[in-house]
Formats: structure tokens, C-alpha cells, sequence
């Protein structure tokens, strides 16, 4: 029974090989002294205006999370699309239900404002 997880352990042994074998070789061969164009601004050209540690408007995390939130649970629509035709009455009952509790949910956070950007 175990020998059936061989290959597994094989992949893990050799991925683990590999990226500290990478490591190493570019701890070997990377520059000792980065000059001052690397240490420059790249993205711009120029110095930044602001620190880049500034704050962030806490809905804008919030909107992220909801995007998160609403994607993953419609990402369960297509599996259940294409089994719908052997699950029968049932399933599309449960997937009502789920749509529904979908639809709730966006309902609540919409009537809260969190979808409202000023």
C-alpha cells in the first residue's frame, strides 16, 4: 500500500533537490556588490512622492474579500452544471437554495454600502 505513494515521495525528494540546488547556485554566482543603478528606482524613473507604507481605505479590503467571497462560491455553479442532469429534482432545488442564500448575501452587503465608493 505505501508503495503506491513512491512516486509521490519521489516528486517531493526532487522539487526539494532542485530549489536548493538553485539556491545555492545563485548564492555562488550572484554579484557581492549591487551598484547604484540597481539600487535606483525602477518603476518610474524617479523618487517616489509618499512613503509606500501608507494607509489604505479599509473598503477597499473589504470590496477584495467580497469579490473573493462571491467568486469562489459561484465557481460551484459549473461543477454542478455538469452533473445537473444525473442528480434530478434534488440538486436543482439545493442549487436554488444556494443561489437564493447568493442573492441574499449580496443583497445585505449592497443595502449596508459596503458596494458604495465615495
Amino acid at each position: 500500500m505505501l508503495t503506491e505513494y513512491f512516486p509521490v515521495l519521489l516528486f517531493f525528494v526532487i522539487s526539494a533537490g532542485v530549489g536548493i540546488a538553485l539556491i545555492v547556485v545563485g548564492n555562488v554566482f550572484a554579484p557581492r556588490r549591487p551598484e547604484a543603478e540597481k539600487a535606483s528606482p525602477y518603476e518610474c524613473g524617479f523618487e517616489a512622492f509618499e512613503d509606500a507604507r501608507m494607509q489604505f481605505d479599509v473598503r477597499y479590503y473589504l470590496l477584495a474579500i467580497l469579490f473573493i467571497i462571491f467568486d469562489l462560491e459561484i465557481a460551484f455553479v459549473f461543477p454542478w452544471a455538469t452533473v445537473f442532469s444525473s442528480l434530478g429534482p434534488g440538486g436543482l432545488v439545493e442549487m436554488g437554495i444556494f443561489i437564493f442564500l447568493l442573492v441574499l448575501g449580496f443583497v445585505y452587503v449592497w443595502k449596508k454600502g459596503a458596494l458604495e465608493w465615495e
